[in-house]
């Protein structure tokens, strides 16, 4: 029962929506659980992962129609059933709801079973809330088994055949062997693939309903190479793309399972292409500072691509590298170049390897030896450098000639994917050569190139705009030889015009991207558009950002362009030009889309302000309201400005007095912080505890926290102790360490304190009060921590989620855990109480 003023009750809607706002937080904690149960190398074997609830809420939330009146929903490794759980959440919170719902899951882990079961019950309780017919069915079988069994089934019997409005997937990530059962089974149903996540994929489809909706988080590797052609092809058939969100960070997606992987999320409809794609992008699925590109169709999917590739243009700078990369008029066909893969597999070859260079052996090449441009050889190394040249050999090399050589892999966070250096013969006084099988060779029929053509083919390999078109379209860390044949060249003149004057030193990359610009496309229409120069200049950001020691939250693409937005710096001015506008977040987000091709979604900002220009005040790169310091820093006018000395040094970025003027900087900042400090003194908000006055800084919670102490402590809890308190820029304004140990009570970190604390002793409870202004309530999951923070507290435990007004409380209802209290400060003579009988009551009895 919910209570309001000891009268009032809220409606069985508000009810509802308080229901369906707690089935998350219970099944995410539920995954934490069991993630910590299931060891690490089962979870490898099975090639599945748990899903955060955050994942599973953003991809629940990419489905279009989510009020057809019956919904049939498949989840073909559901775990314990998160993404079903989020599926079901959204569609009972939708205005308009479904009258019937059913859900199928495919489970095979019997410990995961007994809590998908749960999950079940739970969502079953959600739709009895609003409604709406729920039934489901937990299928205890392999999926890829029983979707060809379904599928030939249909294909006797249609009336049989089981077939969803619906799909949510986190699929299996294991490779599968060629001779496998589930290989064949696959092979039935039409698919040649080798990783059971596309299998997942392509079965899932087939059994959608025409008009059904896809959505599924996958690596992003079966958009390209050959591994994969047979899937697209089959897929990108049966199912239009309309959605698709990236991550920038491989970490975020599956974070607590330590999963290091370029995912994505897609969500398709079984119906022809559309006619346009939405690309999302953030850093991870927390992260609500989302850009936003709508591309078309047919540039994410080039209708007569025979590899079917999909080509995922996030931004305007990628869609401005695509279109520099199409003026190039070439393939290496038309070249009559080609690129081969290595042939010494070093494993294979090893009776014929040597350390060093012997009289019967000739240099064995490896991605070691890469370095600067050119080979490095001989080179210290674990590495054999030399293979013996027999007759059991002949077919492993190739002659003495000049090729191009390039990386089959990068490291997972390389700077550059491809990486290409000269393979200058005339260094060496050998017949023959062997490349390893790391390594891509460019050849002419087997032969070598001119010097001046495999100098300018290296030119072009290793400049930013091959680097960050490869990157575009390449998930993983492979550069295939399919990929270097797919990719556009410059003609034969254009490849000798770069190779001339190119010697000995081989070009900085600042030296080869202009010379791309001034030789290659300086006569464009493009011209004026340059994303290399665009990305250049948010890298330079980053680097700056780092050396002024910033930590690895904030060296991203969004604190880059916070940075230069603050600056009022474009593209292609110099750091000189830097200004010091008073600039809003809002703002801030305007000049980002304008001048750097970065849209993001109108209702993202809090991201900007919470994870960098936070952290930019407390670093003294920027102050706040400089033009009135009495304006509270949560004022919708607020206006941010690049402090004085930290603008004088960034002018400086790129010429000789960058190096001791940064030193000078970094030794000043503390002194500088300080004097800021004493600046907002001035304007902070005075509260009185236990008779001695403290002060809050201005703004923000701290207006909410001051009404605490002053209107709701001597009310609620008259003669009560406070304990703690918060503060916005202080972390704390007041804490009795010693009153809490004496409750049993031993707090290490202040990091997930409430904003207040009292003892209120007449009752003998703890009261812990949380302030809500930008952060959420005391939901399920908040609740949890609190009891697990203080349990060792020997007396009753009380919640308090306190608001500034009933406007600000509406928004967070269907958050508030149960057994908890709610005030707002301009009612400021009542209290909510959640499923209780009495107000500001003890939610855990005391132990008779």
């Amino acid at each position: 029962m919910f209570v309001a003023n000891h009268k009032s009750s809220l409606e069985f809607t508000s009810l509802a929506k308080l229901s369906i706002g707690n089935l998350l937080p219970e099944v995410d904690l539920c995954r934490a659980v069991v993630s910590l149960k299931l060891r690490q190398d089962k979870k490898g074997s099975m090639g599945q992962f748990l899903t955060p609830a955050s994942v599973a809420q953003l991809m629940a939330g990419m489905f279009n129609r989510l009020d057809l009146p019956e919904i049939s929903l498949l989840d073909a490794g559901a775990g314990i059933g998160s993404l079903l759980a989020a599926f079901v959440a959204q569609v009972c919170q939708q205005q308009q709801h479904t009258s019937s719902l059913r859900v199928v899951a495919y489970e095979v882990d019997p410990f995961l079973i007994r809590y998908l079961h749960q999950t079940l019950k739970l969502c079953e309780r959600e739709c009895e809330y609003v409604g709406i017919s729920f039934n489901y069915e937990i299928r205890e079988t392999d999926f890829i088994e029983d979707a060809v069994r379904l599928k030939k089934l249909g294909l006797l019997n249609s009336a049989n055949a089981t077939e969803f409005t619906h799909a949510i997937l986190n699929p299996p990530y294991l490779k599968i062997n060629a001779h496998s059962k589930v290989r064949e089974l696959l092979r039935s149903i039409g698919l040649e693939t080798s990783n059971l996540y596309t299998g997942f994929m392509a079965a899932t489809a087939q059994l959608l309903k025409p008009n059904g909706e896809f959505v599924a988080i996958t690596p992003r590797s079966f958009c390209n190479g050959p591994y994969f052609r047979d899937f697209r092809k089959m897929f990108l058939q049966m199912m239009a793309l309309q959605q698709v969100h990236l991550f920038e960070s491989r970490q975020e997606a599956f974070s607590d399972d330590d999963v290091l992987q370029e995912t994505i999320i897609i969500q398709a409809t079984k119906q022809r292409q559309s006619s346009s794609v939405i690309i999302n992008s953030s850093c991870g699925a927390n992260d609500d500072l989302i850009m936003s590109h709508s591309v078309p169709y047919f540039d994410l999917v080039h209708p007569n691509d025979l590899e079917q590739f999909i080509h995922i243009i996030p931004d305007k700078i990628s869609q401005q590298i695509v279109q520099r990369i199409a003026l190039f008029p070439c393939t290496l066909k038309d070249l009559g170049l080609t690129v081969s893969t290595g042939r010494v597999v070093d494993f294979r070859a090893k009776d014929y390897l040597r350390a060093n260079s012997e009289s019967n052996t000739v240099p064995l090449i490896y991605p070691v030896n890469l370095s600067n441009g050119y080979v490095n050889y001989p080179k210290i190394t674990k590495k054999p450098q030399a293979i013996v040249h027999i007759e059991e050999t002949a077919n492993l090399l190739i002659p003495n000639e000049h090729y191009v050589i390039s990386k089959r892999f990068s490291s997972k966070e390389e700077k550059r994917r491809v990486v290409a250096v000269v393979y200058d013969a005339n260094q060496f006084n050998y017949r023959y050569v062997g490349f390893e099988n790391h390594l891509n060779y460019f050849h002419k029929d087997g032969r070598g190139l001119s010097l001046t053509l495999a100098r300018g083919l290296a030119v072009y390999l290793n400049s930013t705009l091959v680097d960050s078109f490869f990157r575009l379209f390449n998930g993983h860390t492979q550069v295939n030889a399919t990929d270097l044949r797919k990719l556009k060249y410059p003609d034969l003149s254009q490849l000798l015009l770069l190779g001339t004057g190119i010697k000995e030193q081989f070009p900085s990359l600042q030296e080869i991207d202009e010379l791309i610009e001034n030789q290659l496309l300086s006569m464009s229409n493009l011209s004026e558009n340059n994303p290399i120069a665009t990305k250049s200049r948010i890298d330079e950001a980053l680097q700056i950002l780092t050396q002024l020691g910033f930590p690895r939250a904030q060296l991203n693409e969004r604190s880059a362009l916070t940075l230069l937005a603050l600056l009022d710096l474009k593209p292609t001015n110099s750091w000189q030009l830097a200004t010091s506008p008073l600039m809003g977040i809002t703002p801030m987000m305007d000049f980002m889309a304008q001048h750097y091709g970065k849209t993001y979604k109108p209702n993202t900002r809090e991201t900007v302000r919470r994870q960098t220009v936070h952290q930019f005040l407390d670093a003294g790169l920027i102050v706040a309201n400089p033009d009135d310091l009495s304006r509270p820093i949560n004022s919708p006018k607020t206006v941010y400005q690049i402090e004085e000395s930290a603008l004088e040094l960034l002018r400086t970025y790129g010429t000789g007095e960058w190096e001791k003027s940064i030193c000078t900087y970094l030794a000043s900042v503390e002194t500088l912080k300080k004097q800021y400090a004493q600046e907002r003194e001035m304007s902070r908000i005075p509260i009185l505890i236990n008779g001695e006055i403290k002060t809050l800084s201005p703004g923000g919670q701290n207006i909410l926290i001051d009404k605490i102490i002053n209107d709701f402590a001597p009310r609620f809890t008259p003669s009560g102790k406070p304990i703690y308190v918060g503060d916005t820029d202080e972390k704390f304004a007041h804490f009795d360490a010693a009153a809490l140990v004496d409750l049993g009570v031993n707090i290490d970190s202040h990091g997930k304190m409430p904003d207040v604390i009292i003892h209120f002793t007449t009752n003998n409870w703890l009261v812990l009060i949380e302030a809500v202004t930008s952060h959420g309530p005391i939901n399920p999951k908040r609740k949890k921590e609190l009891e697990v923070l203080f349990k060792g507290v020997q007396i009753p435990l009380v919640m308090v989620t306190t608001f500034i007004s009933r406007k600000a409380m509406v928004a967070y209802l269907a958050e508030i855990a149960w057994e908890t209290d709610v005030w707002v400060a301009e009612d400021s003579t009542h209290l909510i109480h959640f499923n209780g009988e009495y107000l500001l009551q003890a939610y855990q009895r005391e132990k008779k």
